[in-house]
């Protein structure tokens, strides 16, 4: 009898040590909790995700060049530099900050012709780098440049020629040397305008230009 006391205390007090030790053990939920992951700042306090603006389509993207582009120096290909002239704002904030790196490709460089054709230029932007953040890339509408045509000039040269050979003609032989002296001149005049190309484009460093985005951008 008094043996079957005894037992029955040892069990009684093996199930309240059961039971202490089952109220010790961490639930799943807490667990859980402490792996999730969780955005922190500096000084561990939580906080949450910022959220993304979408820069629309068309937005205007002002830029200062760091590197320069050339219509005569430059090939498609060629990547080059620059970074915003001015911040972009969307309803009132200030998504992309004035001097944000930007990252763009010549398309095309076309230098002037000696006979026809003027140079050209087209760039596109392909990537922006916001501080601290990797660079996006972005698609905007190509930028192109035509450099402006020398008919005037051309014309001039021309004419020039032809009223030195009048002049030496006339000194030579009268009216029929005049004339024979314009043609004379007029033809060195021509070959003048034939050797010697017409404008270039020429972008040096902190030239501004603007270009627009062809699709939205998620910043």
């Amino acid at each position: 009898m008094k043996r079957n006391a005894l037992l029955a205390v040892i069990a009684g007090f093996s199930l309240l040590l059961t039971v202490a030790a089952w109220d010790r053990l961490p639930s799943t939920a807490s667990a859980d909790s402490k792996n999730a992951p969780a955005n922190t700042t500096s000084n561990g306090a939580v906080s949450a995700a910022k959220p993304l603006t979408t820069i629309p389509a068309g937005t205007k993207l002002r830029v200062s060049l760091i590197d320069g582009v050339n219509s005569d120096r430059n090939h498609p290909g060629d990547r080059f530099q620059a970074s915003l002239a001015e911040p972009v704002v969307i309803d009132g904030k200030v998504v992309l900050q004035k001097g944000t790196r930007v990252y763009g490709r010549v398309v095309e460089a076309k230098r002037s012709g000696r006979i026809k054709g003027r140079a050209s230029v087209e760039l596109k932007l392909t990537e922006i780098a916001p501080k601290g953040r990797k660079p996006e890339y972005i698609s905007t509408r190509t930028y192109m440049a035509v450099a402006p045509g020398t008919k005037k000039r051309d014309a001039a040269i021309i004419g020039g020629g032809a009223g030195v050979g009048a002049a030496i003609g006339a000194i030579a032989g009268g009216g029929a040397g005049a004339a024979i002296g314009a043609a004379v001149g007029g033809g060195a005049g021509t070959g003048t305008v034939l050797v010697t190309r017409g404008k270039e484009i020429h972008y040096p460093p902190e030239t501004r230009l603007q270009f627009s985005l062809a699709r939205p951008l998620e910043i």
